[in-house]
């Protein structure tokens, strides 16, 4: 894996210089607000008809498969258009500004919630954002059902994921595996409703790339180079985390975080806010690094920085570490342990690109894979109902009780400990993105305003 020759013969077959494409890529990751859906649709616009680097058909393509991954799809997305350009160095460098941006921002504000959290203003805030990303989590449900669920079929596989993920808690990855297998079968015997549902980044007719429809010598299949790959990247992920188990043993917490995190790499599919479902349970029911609230602040902070929501993973790393800093300064571990997650986090997503990519594109037009897709995708909007379900109860409620009786497994809220001006600032955010449509950041900067307001007012 030569990076160096990899950029020397960047640009041969189409003419982009790999500067020009630094740009557009730092261009892209600076604007990369809104979760996946908003990430997915500012790539389009600047990649397929502003600069009609790549055709419609394969964007879409690479976009299928990004989300039969596990990780962050749009991430994953840049990577994979990085390196059909401009090979491993374009999609180091698309993957890796993509992520970038969000690393500095969610690092700085991790030092202001640890040093500065319990502060009246700083917690105001956080009040407000609360209320806000619950409107949003709503309405990515409602974005992604109306987009997904095309049939009864598919109706009925996310209403299965949803009772089987909050009534009877069965593991997110055995909901997405179930649901793949079903859609793979359905696909392959012909059920018109496993057809893969449009994603809704395009609308127009297929715009002809620069790369055409050829395939680029790199992007063929070679069993021996993805074994070097492979190697390569393997070792970049797993060798910290097995340095750190052999160092410190598997109850350290920066052993825990290293285990939990590539774990999580492993077996999260369906996008980031199935990823957040998922480390939300663990990590604050499980490992008891954060608190509920905790948890939604952070994810809070991601959507207010560019790049993947699942950036909010830095923050629970570095809050984990913050808590138990295992000898070394509370501050100097809660940056290592923030770092730490994020690199265990994003490399296997480097691995999958840069290993199957080639075989992906040698999977155009395969109808199994594309019917497991649409089951997915369907199962995953119940996970998201899950997620905006659990978000709800801890935001609007002070207290909820866990409910255990065979095999039923979940937390009822307390109806006399309803939080009202948390209720009220939840229904003016969910006002705001469904009956005026304004945009994300518009709601969150008045969410925050109104947290201050109520806070200078003595209402919370």
């Amino acid at each position: 894996m030569d990076v160096r020759a990899d950029q020397a013969g960047a640009g041969a077959g189409h003419g982009i210089s790999f500067n020009e494409a630094f740009r557009v890529w730092l261009r892209v990751a600076c604007l990369s607000f809104g979760g996946p859906a908003g990430q997915i649709a500012v790539m389009h616009r600047i990649l397929v008809e502003e600069k009609k680097w790549i055709s419609e058909g394969r964007f879409l393509h690479a976009l299928n498969y990004c989300m039969l991954l596990p990780g962050p799809e749009a991430q994953q997305l840049a990577t994979y258009v990085g390196w059909l350009m401009h090979r491993t160095a374009g999609g180091l460098m698309a993957g890796g500004l993509f992520i970038l941006p969000g690393i500095i921002a969610i690092m700085g504000l991790s030092y202001i919630y640890a040093a500065f959290g319990n502060v009246s203003f700083v917690e105001a805030l956080f009040f407000g954002l609360k209320a806000a990303v619950l409107a949003i989590v709503v309405e990515a449900v409602v974005r992604v059902g109306k987009r997904a669920l095309k049939n009864r079929i598919m109706i009925a596989l996310a209403a299965a994921a949803f009772v089987a993920i909050f009534f009877f808690a069965v593991p997110f990855p055995i909901i997405i595996i179930a649901a793949g297998l079903i859609g793979y079968a359905g696909a392959r015997s012909g059920r018109p409703e496993f057809a893969p549902a449009g994603h809704g980044h395009g609308g127009g007719a297929a715009i002809d790339s620069m790369l055409g429809e050829a395939v680029p010598d790199h992007v063929r299949p070679n069993t021996a180079r993805a074994i070097r790959v492979g190697a390569v990247w393997l070792a970049l992920w797993l060798v910290p985390v097995i340095a750190l188990l052999t160092a410190f043993g598997q109850a350290n917490v920066f052993s825990q975080i290293a285990l939990f995190f590539s774990k999580m790499a492993l077996v999260t599919f369906g996008g980031a806010y199935a990823v957040l479902a998922y480390v939300a349970q663990q990590a604050v029911e499980h490992y008891h690094w954060l608190k509920p609230h905790e948890m939604l602040d952070g994810l809070g902070m991601a959507e207010t920085t560019p790049g993947p929501l699942i950036m909010v993973l830095q923050f629970v790393g570095f809050m984990a570490a913050y808590r138990d800093p295992s000898g070394l300064s509370p501050m100097l571990a809660a940056t290592l342990g923030g770092l730490l997650a994020t690199w265990v986090t994003f490399m296997p997503c480097f691995l999958w690109i840069f290993v199957g990519a080639p075989y992906i594109e040698r999977l155009r037009g395969n109808a199994g894979l594309a019917g497991a897709l649409s089951a997915i995708t369907a199962a995953v909007v119940g996970v998201i109902l899950n997620l905006s379900i659990w978000f709800a109860l801890h935001i609007l409620f002070r207290e909820t009780v866990p409910v255990h009786a065979f095999p039923l497994n979940f937390d009822m809220p307390v109806l006399r400990s309803v939080d009202v001006p948390a209720l009220v600032l939840a229904i003016a955010a969910a006002t705001a993105i469904f009956r005026f449509k304004l945009g994300m950041l518009t709601v969150l900067a008045g969410s925050c305003a109104a947290g201050v307001a109520l806070r200078m007012a003595g209402v919370i």
